[in-house]
């Protein structure tokens, strides 16, 4: 029994360490970043496709209201992953990530908004932390500067992907998890696919190399064996793990990259993670009370 659980928990941290590739990979390739995610949408598509068919994975949507829904957050899924590669484009691996990393506590402080609840007051202590972590990011408030920028579209990339993640809360019980995601790839793609009259697309053999990482170990593969960790663990345990995520993808950064981050990074950093840390722990108590 022990080994299993050991083998479930390797397999969960693979997921996540899959995950947090897309860090270093969206700053390493040099290509704008609609044109990037364009391509990792569509290799991820049609990994995705493979794996569908493979299993046999229904693809039909019930109802015009989920398709609505399945169409408007996958839109806002674009608009996420864009501004995250710009983000690292404009910083770097830690702040790009970090700053991403704020979306659990928005995701907390927008479900009211969505599902009509009350706002717990204890999520608007953790948001102010976490503006007290992006200062901390930011080092000064001139927007013509590069890690300012950064920092402002890795926090519009968190927003948005809250929002993608709100609006799909509903539909991932109804419907499975790779056909969504199978979707929503297909939309970005054709959505997106216009970029390519705009920006110019001259990838080079290591762009590409990181493009097939990118679409299939990060986005098919990672994502994959992330949703598959719910059968042997919580979705809190599993969120809490994922907390790692940023420093996985920070090292990643430092080895390949050879980007140290600043020590005020650093100390912003770990008042994001602390957040999401506190978060996931008080919303797992939520639940063990209900």
């Amino acid at each position: 029994m022990k080994s299993q659980h050991l083998r479930y928990l390797i397999e969960l941290n693979l997921a996540i360490l899959f995950i947090s590739t897309s860090g270093p990979l969206g700053k390493f390739i040099s290509m704008p970043p609609p044109i990037t995610i364009w391509l990792r949408c569509f290799f991820a598509g049609i990994f995705l496709g493979l794996f569908v068919w493979y299993k046999k994975i229904n693809l039909k949507i019930v109802n015009t209201k989920d398709l609505k829904t399945i169409v408007i957050s996958s839109l806002f899924f674009g608009i996420h992953w864009t501004t995250y590669f710009y983000a690292l484009h404009l910083s770097n691996v830690a702040i790009g990530m970090l700053s991403l990393f704020t979306y659990p506590v928005f995701t907390a402080l927008l479900e009211p908004i969505f599902f009509k609840t009350k706002l717990n007051k204890t999520h608007v202590l953790l948001g102010f932390i976490v503006l007290i972590g992006i200062y901390f990011l930011t080092p000064d408030f001139n927007i013509n500067n590069n890690y300012t920028q950064g920092v402002i579209f890795g926090v519009i990339s968190s927003v948005f992907y809250s929002i993608r993640n709100i609006l799909l809360k509903k539909k991932v019980a109804k419907y499975h998890g790779s056909m969504l995601m199978f979707y929503q790839m297909g939309i970005v793609s054709v959505v997106l696919w216009p970029v390519f009259f705009i920006f110019d697309a001259t990838p080079s053999i290591d762009d590409w190399s990181a493009l097939l990482i990118l679409a299939l170990l990060t986005t098919a593969i990672g994502h994959t064996l992330f949703v598959m960790s719910f059968k042997n663990f919580s979705i809190s345990t599993a969120s809490i793990m994922s907390s790692i995520q940023p420093i996985y993808g920070i090292l990643l950064g430092v080895i390949f990259l050879n980007e140290i981050p600043a020590s005020k990074t650093i100390i912003g950093g770990l008042l994001i993670i602390s957040t999401v840390v506190v978060e996931s722990f008080l919303s797992n108590k939520r639940r063990k009370l209900i």
